[in-house]
């Protein structure tokens, strides 16, 4: 027993009156400091390994998707073909349903966003737009030249360049 019924906290020197006020005073000032609380310090320990091992993983994988989702646009191969042609008023008449138009549009790959391209189909893929129905589109796709004439059907770049000043990379 202490000196004078006093217990004295080993961290700060702060005396007690009784040995439950001096390990109330460890638990709330100096956790940990006790014996009795050192398996529980441990299983905190985990814890708190865990909840930052989640965290960081948590982190990297909010990283990796804003670096995907704002990394800077690379050209596509075929920007400067397509904005060639959209500058000679060379224009794809074509429906979202189309495979055709789909085929089309991929030979351009990311370049497509430059070629003129006017939507005929409604919505509900059920009626024809009237800015196509007043242009006289008949099938899709459908290329508009700069000087008027038109061809319905599917063609390769090479042959677009061919019809136009438009030369491939």
């Amino acid at each position: 027993m202490p000196e004078n019924n006093k217990f004295k906290c080993e961290k700060c020197e702060r005396e007690f009156s009784s040995k439950e006020a001096l390990e109330m005073h460890n638990n709330s000032k100096h956790y940990g400091a006790t014996k009795g609380l050192k398996k529980l310090d441990s299983v905190n320990k985990k814890k708190i390994r865990n909840w930052a091992i989640f965290i960081v993983v948590i982190l990297v994988i909010v990283g990796v998707a804003y670096f995907m989702a704002f990394r800077p646009e690379t050209p596509g191969r075929y920007d400067d073909f397509a904005k060639c042609l959209t500058n000679n008023n060379v224009t794809m008449y074509g429906a979202w349903w189309c495979p055709h138009c789909k085929d089309q549009k991929e030979l351009f790959g990311k370049s497509w966003q430059y070629v003129n391209y006017v939507e005929c189909s409604t919505p509900d893929g059920n009626a024809q737009l009237p800015v196509c129905e007043k242009a006289g589109i008949e099938g899709y796709p459908t290329w508009e030249l700069g000087n008027g004439s038109r061809i319905d059907r599917v063609l390769t770049l090479k042959y677009l360049s061919g019809l136009t000043d438009c030369t491939l990379p």
